[in-house]
């Protein structure tokens, strides 16, 4: 199933996860020089990936490598994906995220800054608080969603999705030489930082072992500086992509594997890949740039909203705020919904269709659910059927399927508020 998965995942363009040298099943109608030639070429392509600091601990543990972005990444382990899956909502699994962009903001005019490329309202936030924004375009268009902490460090941390940090790091360099020409004062640092995100209902337990503060005093989207399992200079962060309790724990690349080799050692701990971390997003209701949000929908039709502070609706001073703002109150024509159904799986363009047979939208993303034993999915369909309950149909393979719009998350979150 998951020898090429289509995820795209971490933003941007559509990715296809396609499976390493180790994992290709090369046709067997095919020469030996044919099959050769194959190799060589997989083995080139693979080469050509980018590599974080855990790839050959990856391997080591049986990762199965796939592209991902532009890098060699795990999308499972020896467990199957359903395994995977549901060990992370029962125990706590540990993910591979050092693709993903980090970057530091420093200077006086870095919160100006900030809010001159997202819609969140960065100054209200307490020392050391975060929050899920956007980089929006001119014309009301979402670049990539990016988390924001306000540290009590002196700068702005930030981090952003791996497949659009070509697109994010020289969107931020642009607006940096207009601050400078301004005179005003900013800088950045793209970190070269490992990143691995620790996840599930154990967490707490198994992290709590290697701190010397309580880490109960960590809630939700709060971060703090720490010394982890002996691990100076890491930077640990309560939140996560899966809906359960989790960290995002920043560390120094070279002692990224002694760290998980460390909280590996605890029983109640595997290693989960990219398969894994899509399911367990989508369960969630949270969203997967290029996939459910990109350039061509704004954050009033993805039902984000909530992200836009209060503040900046007021001002309107983030860019493409003419455009956003004014749909909050006037309401958009299409708007993004959660979808369950049974049968056949529900994936990425089915088309939506009403009661009578027309098409009202298109899935933007769907799988079968490992926790509810249903498919589930998102997608944009025409404001009229957008309700809770509002019975629709989706076309799978050419036949109309029932299905019912339906409230995010599909899975009950459970995010620590203290």
């Amino acid at each position: 199933m998951w020898a090429r998965v289509l995820v795209r995942g971490g933003g941007g363009s559509r990715f296809g996860l396609r499976a390493s040298r180790e994992s290709l099943r090369v046709a067997g109608c095919g020469s030996a020089g044919q099959q050769q030639q194959q190799q060589r070429q997989a083995s080139t392509a693979e080469a050509a990936l980018k590599k974080t600091p855990l790839f050959d601990f990856h391997r080591q543990q049986g990762g199965k490598m796939v592209e991902f972005a532009g890098w060699s990444m795990p999308v499972q382990y020896r467990d199957s994906h359903i395994a995977s899956h549901m060990h992370t909502r029962e125990h706590c699994s540990i993910f591979d995220v050092s693709h993903m962009l980090q970057t530091k903001v420093h200077g006086k005019d870095r919160v100006k800054f900030m809010e001159s490329l997202v819609v969140a309202d960065v100054a209200e936030l307490k020392d050391n608080q975060g929050t899920l924004s956007l980089f929006t375009t001119e014309t009301g268009g979402i670049i990539d969603d990016l988390i924001v902490t306000k540290t009590d460090q002196g700068y702005l941390y930030v981090v952003s999705n791996a497949g659009c940090a070509d697109k994010d790091s020289a969107h931020m360099k642009a607006r940096l030489a207009e601050f400078k020409a301004a005179g005003l004062d900013v800088d950045l640092e793209f970190l070269d930082e490992a990143l691995i995100a620790v996840q599930g209902p154990s967490m707490s337990q198994v992290l709590q072992a290697g701190l010397k503060d309580d880490l109960s005093k960590l809630t939700f989207m709060t971060s703090a500086l720490a010394s982890v399992f002996g691990v100076p200079g890491c930077r640990v962060t309560r939140c996560g992509y899966t809906g359960e309790d989790g960290v995002e724990i920043s560390v120094p690349r070279s002692r990224v594997v002694e760290l998980t080799e460390k909280l590996l050692a605890n029983s109640e701990v595997k290693l989960a890949g990219l398969g894994a971390r899509d399911s367990l997003r989508l369960e969630a209701g949270l969203c997967l740039y290029g996939n459910d949000i990109d350039e061509t929908t704004t954050p009033v039709e993805a039902t984000l909203v909530w992200t836009i502070g209060k503040r900046r609706r007021q001002t309107k001073d983030f860019p493409g705020a003419d455009i956003i703002v004014p749909q909050i109150k006037a309401k958009t024509a299409r708007k993004r919904v959660g979808l369950v159904s049974t049968g056949p799986p529900v994936r990425q363009h089915t088309p939506i269709l009403s009661p009578d047979g027309k098409v009202i939208g298109e899935v933007s993303s769907g799988c079968p659910s490992p926790c509810l034993k249903k498919n589930v999915a998102m997608g944009y369909v025409d404001a009229a059927f957008a309700k809770n309950g509002t019975a629709i149909q989706v076309e799978v393979r050419k036949k109309a399927v029932p299905a019912v719009v339906s409230k995010m998350p599909f899975v009950p979150t459970n995010y620590y508020s203290g």
